[in-house]
């Protein structure tokens, strides 16, 4: 028996899915598992208890955009948005397709300064609602430029409208849409200002810039708002008069071919635009987790770093230094393995820190003897400031501590694994990424710092 989710429309019914419109071919019980996986992700986006509540503020916007899928999920909703530049046609565009002028137009560019939404009509398993969005090349439109992106990235069907050839920002925009994985339609509006030779002319060389983005029988063309025609009217006496009279828009082909995609698809259109989302935002809660984590494992790695440095600087027995180091570094192995969630005792990250070290001493064993000549230096510094030479020698600590929290960051960040190329690999690149002279250096004016302050 095949899993049923309670409330949920389309889960009780079956659809042929032909390929169409950049959608894959898919069986009945198919269909039924995209919604199952869809309705899933987005449940568990919403119900993961893991994700830091910082994080899920910052993505707040996002997760309300979860709600509502979850809904029109639910409702079986399907959304269609209109796309392109300013004054392109997108909103008289809309009226056209409902019959009623719902959406704001104007001779002025940029009417439209934020997304809109009505119903336009229904299908057995739900509503479907238009959706129209701001221009993409408006003067100062960043913002709306990036809400109409937005909008198109949340919709089930995108009708890209151009008045003429594709400008390369048109072309870039389509491309952008096209990779978004959903049915796209590139419609050429306001057809009745060329003539039938031009109209193919156009629709020819869209279909070439366009080529590998639009399927050529999604490209239609259309005049949403025709301008009115002049008409000769004889009278009975033989006398002529003219008069303007509103020319009927043309939309019959944009309506079949839009009718087409939703009827092959409208199952799973909604179903696999929430799946694309949910995996999306998945990825950016995951980038932003591990951001976190890296600004908290770079302030641990900082203070340990610090307090090792200080410490080494201000103990005047050599043996000792390096002994104090060793705790102060199995306890920031410890606390990174927390930061990561992937908890160590001190044993294991006393052998974390063992392998660190080894690769760090094959690498460095310059350094670690400046380290050991440094040390001798502080006890018997032959008339040299201690406060001074034991900087030096604690930040020669400093550095070392950062090696080790850097090389066991990159550890836990694989799960606890040095990955294909190793622990020699992986610290030899740390060690080659950063800049030892600038690490030595802050960490010598720090240090000296807490001296000054404790000595004074």
């Amino acid at each position: 028996m095949r899993a049923i989710l309670p409330g949920w429309p389309w889960l009780n019914s079956a659809a042929e899915t032909p390929e169409s419109g950049g959608i894959k071919a898919g069986s009945p019980a198919g269909s039924d598992q995209h919604l199952l996986r869809a309705a899933n992700s987005l449940r568990d986006l919403l119900s993961d208890t893991h994700i830091p509540d910082d994080v899920r503020a910052d993505l707040e916007e996002d997760y309300r955009q979860v709600e509502s899928m979850c809904d029109k999920l639910v409702r079986g909703d399907l959304h269609i948005a209109v796309f392109g530049k300013v004054s392109s046609g997108k909103s008289s565009l809309l009226n056209a397709l409902i019959g009623e002028p719902l959406f704001p137009v104007s001779p002025l560019h940029g009417e439209t300064k934020r997304s809109s939404i009505h119903h336009w009509t229904d299908l057995p398993a739900g509503g479907v609602h238009l959706i129209d969005t701001p221009g993409i090349n408006e003067m100062d439109g960043e913002a709306r430029e990036k809400l109409a992106y937005e909008v198109a990235d949340r919709s089930d069907l995108v009708l890209f409208v151009a008045d003429g050839d594709l400008t390369e920002t048109e072309l870039e925009a389509l491309r952008i849409l096209a990779a978004g994985n959903r049915p796209l339609l590139l419609v050429l509006n306001k057809i009745d200002r060329y003539t039938t030779d031009e109209q193919e002319r156009l629709l020819d060389s869209l279909r070439r810039h366009s080529q590998g983005l639009v399927k050529p029988e999604n490209i239609i063309a259309a005049a949403a708002d025709p301008r009115s025609q002049t008409v000769v009217i004889q009278r009975a006496d033989g006398s002529e008069i003219t008069e303007q009279r509103a020319a009927d828009p043309v939309l019959d082909p944009l309506k079949e071919r839009v009718w087409t995609v939703l009827e092959a698809e409208g199952k799973t259109l909604a179903a696999l635009n929430a799946a694309l989302f949910a995996g999306r935002l998945s990825d950016q809660v995951a980038e932003r987790i591990a951001d976190a984590r890296r600004a908290t494992a770079e302030r641990i790695t900082r203070t340990y770093s610090l307090t090792k440095g200080v410490a080494v600087a201000l103990n005047p027995v050599p043996v000792a230094d390096l002994l104090a180091a060793a705790a102060l570094d199995i306890a920031l192995v410890s606390q990174l393995s927390q930061a990561y969630g992937l908890p160590m005792g001190r044993r294991e990250s006393g052998r974390l820190l063992a392998t660190i070290i080894a690769q760090l001493a094959a690498l460095m064993g310059a350094v670690w003897g400046v380290h050991l000549v440094s040390s001798a230096l502080k006890t018997v510094s032959a008339g040299l400031s201690v406060t001074v030479t034991g900087a030096a020698q604690g930040a020669l600590a400093y550095y070392a501590t950062y090696l080790v929290g850097r090389a066991a960051e990159e550890y836990l960040i694989r799960g606890k694994s040095w990955g294909d190329q190793g622990p020699k690999q992986t610290v030899k690149d740390i060690v080659d990424g950063l800049d030892r002279n600038s690490i030595l250096s802050d960490a010598r004016e720090q240090i000296l710092q807490r001296l000054r302050r404790k000595t004074a």
